[in-house]
């Protein structure tokens, strides 16, 4: 999941929380002013009830002219008046929707009020020299639900907006917030091994994006210094490994030429010019495995047809082998030629296809090696199959390794370097090798590289 996601995710839930907590509160505040209002009406109508009848005089008939011609009725509303006898017995009826405790609260407070669901109850107690009573009324409150049910409807409508709002809130937040992570990546991106020398524009600042930009600041310099001592390393030692060999290798062909050696000197210097040979095939692979490894300039690239490619790397393997037998099938390339063009470096191209080859026809004893070309998903495949000793399988995932070699090739001569090598140069042109083999009956390799745009 993206951090911009999370963002979003965690903005929503702490937003959708708060509403949740802000609705109740209101909900709940606006509830109970409902109740304890009702209460007061009721506790007004107890009031009037107790001056009425508990103790009439020349006040009551009026009080109770004013209750009826001022005071509204409530719904279902009901009035009770209870007396208590010394030992605070109640006498007469009582209501028998009234718990006890309610009861109990009134002496021991002098009021109490109880509601359940939709039905209230108000009581209170007169003293008056040594009669007591209690006075209770009751009466139903469906305006303050209607109102409480009108209210929670609007909250809910409300809270579903709220709650669309404070996503889209949180896209923008989100977006802001992962904005500058965005352009740092963007500007990352953009750096490669042609051109370390970019760097990130600093922020100035001292928060934690001004910290990230100077990191990478600080890695890229590291970066270009390795990247710079490689290249040079690999500039010297071409010359520096190369330049002896070749005087060797040039001396001891003029010992040869000469034809003044001894048997047993000739013998000699033909073993000295075979490892020197050998010696610079391998200083040669190796630099090209190490140049390949980093450098991704492409001052050399171009266009490159990929049936003459394979015509070409064909020949080039028949003179280095003259006994290897190779198949050429193209007979499934597509009639547009545009189709069978990549781009990259042609040399390094034919070192790696040259590799795989070369490959084939040693370890499958010169038997027939096939190259079919084709194109698939549109890309270009070539298929290499020999028919040889194929590789083990607990071998097969360590064969592009540098100087690995299958546990079954210890009777061919080999340095496990060009497989590495041939990888890194795939690698480099966008490509993909995949391999499948099978011991005593041969393998297949996959090149596959892009079409040319």
């Amino acid at each position: 999941m993206k951090i911009q996601t999370k963002i979003t995710l965690l903005f929503f839930s702490i937003g959708a929380v708060g509403l949740i907590l802000l609705n109740f509160t209101i909900f709940y505040f606006v509830s109970q002013f409902n109740f304890q209002d009702f209460f007061k009406r009721l506790e007004a109508r107890v009031n009037l009830a107790a001056d009425i009848y508990i103790h009439p005089d020349e006040l009551s008939s009026t009080y109770k002219e004013m209750r009826t011609k001022y005071l509204e009725k409530l719904e279902d509303e009901q009035q009770y008046i209870i007396g208590l006898d010394s030992l605070n017995r109640l006498n007469g009826d009582v209501p028998k929707n009234i718990p006890g405790d309610f009861f109990y609260q009134v002496l021991k407070e002098g009021k109490a009020s109880y509601n359940e669901d939709n039905r209230f109850f108000y009581g209170k107690l007169f003293k008056e020299k040594k009669e007591k009573h209690i006075v209770i009324v009751t009466a139903l409150d469906p305006y303050g639900f209607r109102e409480l049910e009108t209210l929670r409807k609007v909250m809910i409508f409300v809270f579903i907006i709220s709650l669309f709002l404070t996503y889209i809130a949180g896209k923008v937040f989100s977006h802001y917030t992962v904005n500058p992570i965005r352009t740092v990546m963007r500007k990352v991106k953009n750096i490669s091994a042609n051109n370390l020398h970019s760097r990130l524009e600093e922020l100035g600042g001292n928060d934690e994006m001004s910290e990230l930009v100077l990191t990478f600041n600080n890695m890229l310099n590291r970066l270009e210094t390795a990247f710079e001592t490689q290249n040079n390393f690999v500039s010297n030692a071409s010359h520096e490994l190369k330049t002896p060999l070749s005087i060797i290798t040039g001396e001891v062909q003029l010992l040869l030429a000469g034809g003044e050696l001894l048997p047993a000197a000739e013998k000699s210097a033909k073993v000295i010019l075979s490892h020197a040979e050998q010696l610079e095939h391998i200083i040669t692979s190796l630099l090209g495995l190490a140049q390949s490894g980093f450098d991704g300039k492409k001052q050399n690239w171009q266009k490159i047809r990929i049936d003459e490619l394979v015509m070409m790397v064909a020949g080039f393997v028949k003179k280095i082998d003259e006994k290897s037998v190779l198949e050429l099938d193209f007979s499934a390339l597509p009639e547009d030629e545009s189709l069978l063009y990549t781009e990259g470096n042609v040399n390094l191209l034919q070192l790696a296809l040259s590799n795989i080859i070369l490959n084939a026809c040693k370890y499958s004893s010169h038997q027939t090696v096939k190259i079919e070309l084709r194109l698939e998903h549109k890309r270009i495949l070539i298929v290499v199959t020999d028919q040889g000793i194929g590789i083990p399988v607990k071998d097969q995932q360590y064969i592009f390794e540098p100087f690995f070699r299958a546990s079954n090739t210890s009777e061919f001569n080999g340095h496990g370097i060009g497989l590495p090598l041939t990888l890194n140069i795939i690698r480099l042109h966008k490509g993909s090798i995949g391999i499948n083999s099978e011991v005593e009956k041969g393998t297949q390799m996959r090149v596959v590289l892009p079409i040319s745009s």
